[in-house]
């Protein structure tokens, strides 16, 4: 295209979408640059669970921002608030269980303790060897495939530029602002927005900053359709299983168990020494998932810092270039840190305080 958009995104999932409709939103001529489909990339392979208790606690007020923007968006996302529990199988951890969920507790999450006698009734399939369990009635999941077509219909909508199977192959200034290229193609713009998840630190490099990014190759498993196991969101305490039970009677099984491979090499692989745990962990639960088979599994590239919070702000010495991610369990917040970050471009005052890309960050416990 021959114009000079007053920003580029790069980067079609959620936080890149949410981030172009908040500034196109705003007067900004927006185009998004996505090297696959819109929503392919992590936003659109993850479990879709959406639950408070596996949130880190500086970013609890971001979680229920966010599952209000999910809970709004409905059932053109597959959006259910169907409660959910935690669970511990021995003292450690349950002792870890209390001081984690206290804390989120504190930060705002609505978390409350059940007697595992009284789960009993609650979900009869669940394992009789639970010590103790930690309940949140807003926790809920939604389907993370349908997330790309919603956000489609958005910016669609809104009239937002975007092309898909745009590669970021280079990045050169010039006197307006950037050249953005792939292969042959060239879009310009003023600013940029990397939004980009995993393949974050390769396009940053691109803008001269080395970022302290790495990626997780996250697994997921869905079975085939069974009986009904469980009505809520079941986790564990050291955060290793997600499972939720859709309607169809799909299992859908993570826990952030991690496959092989690297975002430049395309999608990750996954790994059978970390798959089968996985599973294990999952039959344990629920013991009658040994009559029920695995139909599929598949990863996803999701990309974090040190300290496992957000980098959403300037790119460190580039006034007019910009980034959003690298946070472990991103999907929740995204709706609402895209808007953050639309509104931050704007110079709008801000509902609650962005996370700069330039502190300084230590290695940080999953708290």
């Amino acid at each position: 295209m021959t114009c000079t958009f007053d920003i580029a995104v790069i980067g079609g999932g959620i936080m890149g979408c949410g981030a172009a409709l908040q500034l196109a939103g705003g007067g900004m001529n927006t185009v998004i640059l996505e090297q696959g489909d819109i929503g392919g990339g992590a936003s659109g392979v993850n479990a879709g669970t959406l639950s408070m208790q596996i949130k880190r606690v500086k970013l609890m007020p971001y979680a229920i921002k966010g599952h209000a923007e999910w809970e709004s968006m409905g059932s053109s996302v597959g959006f259910k608030k169907t409660g959910g529990y935690t669970l511990a199988f021995n003292d450690r951890e349950a002792e870890l269980l209390n001081e984690r969920m206290n804390m989120k507790r504190e930060a705002g999450a609505n978390i409350t303790f059940i007697e595992p006698s009284k789960l009993e009734n609650i979900e009869p399939h669940l394992t009789k060897k639970i010590v103790a369990a930690s309940y949140c009635p807003d926790d809920g999941f939604a389907n993370s495939s349908l997330t790309g077509q919603y956000y489609r219909n958005r910016i669609e909508d809104a009239g937002i530029h975007f092309f898909e199977r745009y590669k970021v192959t280079g990045i050169r200034s010039t006197s307006e602002g950037y050249e953005i290229n792939s292969g042959s193609e060239t879009i310009s713009a003023r600013r940029i927005l990397l939004a980009c998840g995993g393949w974050m630190k390769t396009i940053a490099a691109m803008l001269g900053a080395d970022l302290p990014i790495r990626a997780r190759v996250n697994t997921v498993s869905v079975t085939e359709r069974a009986p009904k196991f469980i009505n809520s969101v079941i986790g564990h305490a050291t955060g290793l299983l997600t499972m939720k039970q859709k309607d169809n009677g799909t299992l859908l099984i993570g826990g952030g168990w991690q496959g092989k491979g690297k975002p430049e090499d395309g999608r990750g692989n996954v790994s059978i020494d970390s798959l089968i745990p996985n599973l294990q962990l999952a039959q344990f639960v629920v013991p009658e998932l040994s009559k029920i088979r695995i139909i599929r599994s598949w990863t996803g590239f999701e990309s974090n810092v040190p300290d496992f919070y957000p980098l959403a702000g300037k790119l460190p010495n580039n006034d007019n270039v910009f980034i959003l991610g690298c946070v472990r369990g991103g999907y929740t917040i995204g709706p609402y840190i895209s808007k953050l970050m639309g509104d931050y471009i704007l110079d709008k005052e801000l509902e609650l305080p962005l996370f700069d890309p330039s502190r300084k960050m230590e290695e940080g416990k999953l708290i």
